[in-house]
């Protein structure tokens, strides 16, 4: 189960990141620095700097905004998928019942 850590440190862990990342030399060095200072591991900073930097469309990959809503569509398109199945074997079922063949 994921921890659920304050968004103050996050962001603040975030600002860090990005005021370090030119005297660290790399971003990965300043998430290192930046989490071991917050009681943070790396890649848990690393992966809040990646998502603050697609939020602001200045990174690749999705937001936030759109990655919720991917989760969510996924879900629609799963609990159709069922709901389709249940469907067809009912189908199959009924089906089955009314063919002449089988009084």
């Amino acid at each position: 189960m994921p921890k659920k850590f304050d968004p103050a440190l996050k962001e603040r862990a975030v600002r860090m990141v990005l005021e370090q990342a030119k005297d660290a030399g790399s971003v990965s060095k300043a998430c290192e620095l930046v989490g071991a200072r917050e009681g943070v591991g790396k890649e848990t900073v690393r992966g809040w700097v990646r998502a603050a930097k697609a939020d602001a469309g200045t990174g690749p990959g999705p937001s936030s905004e759109e990655a919720a809503q991917v989760k969510t569509l996924k879900a629609r398109v799963r609990s159709l998928e069922e709901e389709n199945a249940i469907l067809r074997s009912a189908a199959t079922f009924f089906a089955g019942e009314l063919d002449p063949r089988r009084r």
